[in-house]
């Protein structure tokens, strides 16, 4: 068994890399904000201050106007006036140690994400963690998607277990589903559940889609729990798995294919669901928030509504008949009298 499994590690993590995809902005006419953003100058609207403020230069002319289109393979951009290259766009999952920083620079000199992987040439960490904080980190020069896998309107789910002092009752699982109003506004737990009871303390996942600061080190502060160890196993489809402390890889291609399906829709109203598409209407009057049409008096009806007076209940086709026979015979109840002194006549 434990053969099986380093074959299947091994077998997934050698998959073809992500950084031999493709380069970014390739003989394409697009946005100057993505192609500095796939660069690696941030995200798209840090790109958009760097271009009002007119640090920017397309064939040695300052653009400060923001959607202006340039293709990256025929024209020279500066920024700052410093030539910038096409770069290989690349993708690493590193397994962040309790320590070390997820900041680009740090004036004191402590240790950060960027120096285990030693490449740092443009590379920022999506999905940071707080200094005391371990697990899943990404690490990327495509700020396009480092953009949208952190704004709460893509809804990507982050995955954590947490390790907390004291026994969560029900009660306080209630409100954290429930919504939790912090400094800085609601915060809202996808999804939260006990994994193990201990004396003293409880193991939790948590899933959350936001990226408040120390989000759930407050939350849980919030219902009288103090976090004492706190993991990233997740984000999207990326899984920690059995990747070593302070070791990364590189994404696969597939996994990053899969980030840039999740992130390809907005969700709506912040519920975290992708609202598909309507479909057309099929004329199906038993759909919810539709309403029915009233029924036409004389229609057959099983309780007799809508038929003439003095029709029976038992059936619509007993009710068809008592109308049919009284709308043939007028006066009914006349003509049986004739016919009662014939039978008279005859018993004589």
């Amino acid at each position: 068994m434990p053969r099986e499994s380093s074959r299947k590690r091994s077998h997934q993590y050698n998959q073809r890399p992500a950084r031999t995809s493709r380069r970014a902005a390739d003989g394409q006419s697009v946005r100057l904000q993505k192609v500095l953003a796939a660069a690696g100058f941030g995200s798209r609207r840090h790109c958009e201050e760097l271009i009002t403020d007119g640090r920017v230069q397309i064939d040695r002319s300052v653009v400060r106007e923001l959607g202006t289109k340039v293709d990256s393979g025929s024209q020279e951009i500066r920024v700052d006036g410093d030539v910038i290259e096409r770069p290989t766009l690349r993708y690493y999952v590193l397994n962040k140690p309790a320590g070390v920083l997820s900041t680009n620079s740090d004036p004191d000199g402590r240790i950060k994400v960027l120096d285990l992987i030693g490449d740092s040439s443009h590379l920022f960490t999506i999905g940071r963690l707080d200094r005391s904080s371990e697990g899943l980190i990404i690490v990327t020069n495509d700020g396009d998607m480092a953009n949208k896998i952190a704004h709460p309107s893509y809804q990507v789910n982050k995955i954590y277990t947490v390790r907390v002092a004291g026994n969560l009752q029900r009660e306080q699982l209630a409100e954290i589903r429930k919504g939790v109003y912090l400094s800085d506004g609601k915060a809202n737990v996808e999804s939260i559940r006990v994994k193990k009871k201990h004396k003293q303390t409880t193991e939790l996942e948590m899933i959350l889609a936001e990226g408040k600061n120390r989000e759930i080190r407050r939350v849980l502060a919030r219902v009288g729990h103090k976090v004492l160890q706190l993991k990233r196993i997740a984000i999207g489809p990326v899984r920690l798995g059995e990747l070593p402390e302070g070791a990364y890889r590189e994404l696969t291609v597939s996994e990053v294919k899969a980030l840039k399906r999740l992130t390809s829709e907005k969700t709506s109203g912040g519920s975290g669901r992708r609202v598909p598409k309507k479909k057309a209407s099929t004329g199906n009057s038993n759909r919810k928030g539709v309403k029915k049409k009233p029924r036409k008096r004389g229609n057959k009806s099983g309780d007799g509504r809508g038929t003439a007076q003095g029709s029976t209940r038992k059936s619509s086709r007993g009710a068809a008949r008592n109308t049919a026979k009284r709308s043939t015979s007028k006066g009914g109840s006349a003509k049986r009298k004739p016919a009662s002194k014939r039978n008279v006549r005859k018993r004589r």
